[in-house]
């Protein structure tokens, strides 16, 4: 199979992240005031609230920690407890900075460090926001804090004149993060550094519709899937989905082709490809129409198991036994001939040329089911 190895050069890094995040809100229902939740490579494993007030282990390796050292969850509990205060308090700061008096409020909190495996390039990053959009952002390059929003000034210039606490974080960021994000990938070695491959999909709504390359149950989230012409990425007409995580653990991502404007003798020359790191193979699959699950355009003939017809016979007998209650309760004809009537027409319902004439009108042009596995999304989803 053709490797495109330009295209891994260029878009796939062998990297790894340890990621926290903090989120603290006000007069939200249902929702603590403060959670935190710790990620690594995707994978959740550590939470916390203000409700439970206490970290606690997401992953079942996550005991190699304890094994190790012991004191960790109590460290992990005492830590988030004064973040928990802290981040309460920032809320309040920040609606006397917008001139807010109440209503729901969030302040969000990112940060963590990465390290690729294979160059040894280290990076880390934190990022404060409020009320869903940007509020101050740290450029480890500069040393300095960004501020977008004028009313996050004031904390920058707080920030940037600590230069010993910047100092100790940026060592806590490209040194002690990154320490503890390898510790990680070693404890849960099984399960971070496993690779699955996905089943690859070509799903189209109508004729009209885009051809949806469609990538499920892949592990870890590092890929790449694209469109080629030809052998080399096609990029015109071509609209890219996000990665998504399944339930299971894996992820998917799809990638949109608009073929109204191809040829159908050049439906040849296209293929999606799918490309893991740390695979050596890619995973292509030619833009042939017969391998396009669609859920349009077939004539379907119900199956007598299906009970449209049942239903229907169901339904005229209970009619003709009311219109008899009916009749005998105002004594418009008598019981004796109405029982007659009644078996005549049970006779006739029955009767094969009726059964015949009635499977002859429940043949209908409707959609068929899609063939496509269960984990393929619905060809109806919204984009």
């Amino acid at each position: 199979m053709k490797k495109y190895m330009f295209f891994s050069i260029l878009g796939l890094k062998m990297s790894f992240h340890s990621k926290y995040f903090y989120t603290a809100s006000s007069q939200v229902a249902n929702f603590p005031e403060f959670v935190a939740v710790g990620v690594v490579d995707g994978a959740q494993i550590v939470y916390y609230d203000s409700n439970t007030q206490r970290a606690q282990p997401k992953q079942d390796w996550m005991v190699n920690v304890t094994a190790e050292d012991p004191q960790f969850w109590e460290r992990e509990t005492e830590a988030l407890l004064g973040s928990q205060k802290a981040y309460i308090t920032n809320i309040e700061t920040a609606k006397q900075r917008f001139n807010q008096s109440g209503g729901v409020h969030i302040v969000q909190k990112m940060f963590g460090c990465e390290w690729d495996d294979e160059t040894g390039d280290v990076n880390g990053f934190d990022q404060h926001g409020y009320d869903g959009e940007d509020f101050i952002v740290l450029d480890l390059k500069t040393m300095t804090w960004i501020a977008p929003k004028p009313q996050a000034v004031i904390t920058k210039h707080k920030f940037d004149v600590k230069r010993a606490e910047l100092e100790m974080y940026k060592n806590y960021l490209t040194q002690i993060c990154v320490d503890w994000l390898k510790k990680y990938l070693d404890y849960g070695r099984s399960t971070l550094l496993r690779k699955e491959l996905p089943s690859v999909s070509l799903l189209q709504k109508t004729p009209s519709s885009p051809v949806t390359c469609h990538a499920s149950g892949f592990y870890p989230n590092k890929i790449m899937l694209f469109w080629t012409r030809d052998g080399e990425e096609f990029y015109e007409d071509v609209d890219h989905g996000e990665i998504l995580p399944n339930h299971d653990g894996t992820f998917q991502k799809s990638v949109d082709l608009h073929v109204s404007s191809v040829k159908p003798e050049d439906w040849g020359r296209y293929s999606c490809v799918f490309q893991l790191s740390g695979v050596e193979e890619d995973i292509v699959t030619k833009l042939d129409p017969k391998l396009i699950k669609t859920n349009w355009g077939k004539t379907e003939i119900r199956r007598p198991e299906e009970g449209g017809k049942d239903t229907f016979l169901l339904v005229v007998l209970c009619w003709i036994i009311f219109l008899f209650i009916i009749l005998l309760s105002f004594r418009l004809i008598q019981s004796s001939r109405a029982i007659q009537i009644l078996l005549v027409m049970l006779m006739f319902l029955l009767s094969p040329a009726f059964k015949n004439n009635l499977h002859m009108a429940s043949i209908t042009t409707a959609p068929l089911p899609l063939t496509s596995s269960t984990d393929s999304p619905c060809l109806d989803r919204e984009n």
